[in-house]
């Protein structure tokens, strides 16, 4: 059977989307290729032709989780004032639907705790990712902001360590206050409350 040309391309994409649900739902060490190939619906033999290793898998997964994050907050906030473009990122990330879905959720909230223990190819491509986020919601403080980046990072850490705190409760009420009280928190410190 003769594959179309972009077959291979198509193939790896599936690989890589599957991988990085996978990788912030379970953290690298808790997946393994042939699970990553077979969610993907291939074979554990064809992922040689892809990636050279599983750390080149997870440096992709880690990539694409960082850049379908990217791409949803963008159509989110597509035509938005920083203001508007901004509170709209609190209220999407700081919210139990994120804590209780991390296989789609933002890599800082996932893998933070993973990437220590990881190569510095895999640790590269999260800062990558990091960083990248950061500049984007530097881009939506308000303009007068001093140090943008530096509130930026704060607030990106705020953020990821409120879903993460909710995500250890096992008490569903008592999370879903603890990430509504950060979103208060949030909002009312950068002057975005509606």
């Amino acid at each position: 059977m003769r594959y179309s040309d972009t077959h291979k391309d198509e193939t790896r994409k599936k690989v890589v989307r599957a991988a990085a649900a996978a990788v912030r739902s379970k953290g690298p060490e808790g997946v393994g290729v042939a699970e990553i190939m077979a969610a993907a619906g291939l074979t554990h033999g064809g992922f040689y032709a892809h990636f050279p290793s599983k750390e080149a898998l997870i440096v992709a997964a880690i990539d694409e989780a960082f850049g379908s994050s990217a791409r949803r907050f963008a159509r989110l906030t597509d035509g938005a004032s920083r203001r508007e473009a901004l509170a709209t990122f609190v209220d999407t990330y700081v919210t139990m639907r994120h804590r209780d879905h991390p296989e789609g959720g933002c890599p800082v909230a996932t893998l933070s705790s993973d990437l220590p223990r990881q190569g510095l190819a895999v640790r590269e491509a999260y800062e990558r990712g990091l960083k990248s986020l950061v500049r984007r919601v530097a881009g939506w403080l308000p303009e007068a902001t001093p140090d943008p980046d530096s509130v930026a990072a704060s607030l990106v850490a705020e953020m990821a360590g409120s879903v993460l705190i909710a995500r250890a409760i096992s008490d569903d009420a008592e999370a879903d206050r603890l990430l509504a009280d950060a979103r208060h928190r949030i909002k009312h410190r950068m002057g975005i409350l509606t």
